[in-house]
């Protein structure tokens, strides 16, 4: 399968987030001027936050997963088909050569 760079997983984009969101709070828990019951509640305040966001990336990613796979359904459904019909229409091509060429062959009287 070719992978293509504007294609990026969810599971790598939830990485990727996950891995900012939590980078990100680190440094704002060492450098904030707050209390520590302040940093908590900030803290508490981003994971839920990110909780939220990671849902929504998780129900996005679900969506386009079922978007895919209908599409690719319908493409089989329509490409087997097409390959039905292609093969049908060769075998009559076949058959009618066939009775033309015994035809043909057919001494005449």
């Amino acid at each position: 399968m070719a992978t293509n760079d504007s294609h990026v997983s969810a599971g790598s984009v939830a990485l990727a987030f996950l891995s900012g969101v939590l980078l990100g709070a680190a440094t704002a828990f060492l450098l904030a001027p707050q209390t520590g019951r302040e940093s908590r509640e900030g803290l508490l305040r981003a994971a839920r936050r990110a909780g939220e966001d990671l849902r929504e990336l998780t129900e996005k990613a679900t969506e386009t997963w079922n978007e895919v796979l209908t599409k690719g359904r319908e493409f089989i459904s329509e490409a087997s088909s097409t390959m039905r019909e292609a093969v049908e229409a060769g075998r009559e091509a076949m058959q009618r050569e066939r009775e033309s060429s015994s035809e043909e062959s057919t001494p005449q009287p």
